[in-house]
């Protein structure tokens, strides 16, 4: 297996992202400009149009045989891999003599189509939904958001090997049989029930183990594995079942990573890795190690506040509260708030971030219970 050499690939990417894309808010209006300028290595053409009629692009690259289709933001508030993508368009850019042969093994051997924020209304509103209060990947079957409609026709037209499905988890999750938060979680979406491993999924897994292989090396046990349960109405799960291999990235979070800065550029590599091994791959049959990759579990908390004093029914207790950051838009601004996702004995719980409450008062804490 070809791996990329991570202390080349690390120092490229210090002086080369896509500076212009920061925080978790990523709207149309902040990518246009950056499309736009793409050159001509790039083909660049608006497929269609949101729910409320914001344009909805795609940029393609390469001229290879085999076909990779990649989408980011179906969930409006799922921001990172579309920060991600365009650092991958930098690199097809500016790649450097280091990593020049990377570049023209993925562009000569595979076609790269790429839908940017499949859901722009979601994304101002800072939500899963589009605009119908729709979500685009429960969609797959009934197919009635017009942005459904739009990745399906694409997909029909496209017939790709292989799509990159590109998603963003909640800071919940911690790799299972460690207290390091989930940074990377990848899926190899089942087709049925029974989570039957057909030659699809194997060549699904064989592409993840390629970016685990990698993204060990710079985060070790930070890479988790989502449940496998097979969901009827899900995009990747039908896709996969229709026969196109569909890789599921769930970007997390890492170390006080909050705007997920630091997780896109794992992203990022993750993405390169399984291209370039789908373009230089001489089969796809190593698939065994997927199943080493631990699950994700839901024991890791933003912060734990330990012994923190309240009322309950009148008398006077202590207990640990655990508190999941959340995120809405406030006058078109991006507000970060603290919500209690957990009380009582928290001990088999994780945290970066563990505060003696002993001396705090609860009230004076604005917890929010939503």
């Amino acid at each position: 297996m070809k791996t990329i050499d991570t202390v080349i690939l690390e120092n490229w990417y210090k002086s080369n992202f896509e500076n212009k894309l920061k925080g978790r808010r990523i709207l149309f209006d902040d990518i246009q400009p950056l499309i736009e300028n793409l050159s001509s290595k790039f083909k660049k053409e608006i497929i269609g149009y949101s729910e409320n009629n914001i344009p909805i692009y795609m940029v393609s690259i390469g001229k290879g045989p085999i076909k990779v289709l990649s989408w980011s933001q179906m969930h409006g508030n799922e921001s990172t891999g579309t920060k991600a993508l365009f650092d991958l368009f930098n690199f097809f850019e500016t790649s450097g003599d280091e990593l020049k042969s990377v570049c023209d093994n993925i562009l000569n051997n595979c076609t790269l189509q790429f839908i940017v924020l499949l859901n722009p209304d979601g994304a101002i509103n800072f939500t899963r939904e589009n605009a119908n209060n729709i979500d685009l990947n429960r969609d797959a079957v009934n197919i009635k958001a017009v942005e459904s409609k739009l990745l399906r026709n694409v997909l029909d037209k496209f017939k790709p090997k292989f799509c990159f499905n590109l998603h963003d988890q909640r800071s919940i999750f911690n790799v299972e049989g460690t207290e390091n938060p989930a940074t990377i979680s990848f899926l190899a979406p089942s087709e049925d029930l029974e989570r039957t491993l057909t030659k699809g999924r194997k060549e699904t897994m064989s592409v993840i183990v390629a970016m685990n292989t990698l993204l060990q090396k710079i985060i070790p046990n930070h890479i988790g594995r989502y449940t496998d349960e097979f969901y009827p109405t899900a995009t990747g799960d039908n896709f996969q079942k229709l026969g196109y291999n569909t890789i599921l990235i769930e970007a997390g979070h890492y170390n006080n990573d909050y705007n997920r800065e630091i997780t896109r550029e794992f992203n990022f590599y993750a993405i390169l890795q399984g291209l370039y091994f789908i373009a230089s791959a001489d089969n796809f049959s190593h698939y065994k190690p997927y199943f080493d990759i631990p699950n994700n579990d839901t024991l890791f908390l933003d912060i734990i506040y330990s012994d923190l004093k309240m009322m309950k029914n009148g008398v006077e207790t202590t207990e640990d509260v655990g508190i999941q950051y959340k995120f809405k838009v406030e006058s078109n601004e991006l507000i970060m708030y603290k919500s209690i996702e957990n009380q009582g004995d928290l001990s088999k719980y994780f945290t970066n971030n563990k505060i003696n409450a002993v001396k705090l008062n609860f009230k004076e804490l604005k917890l929010s219970n939503s």
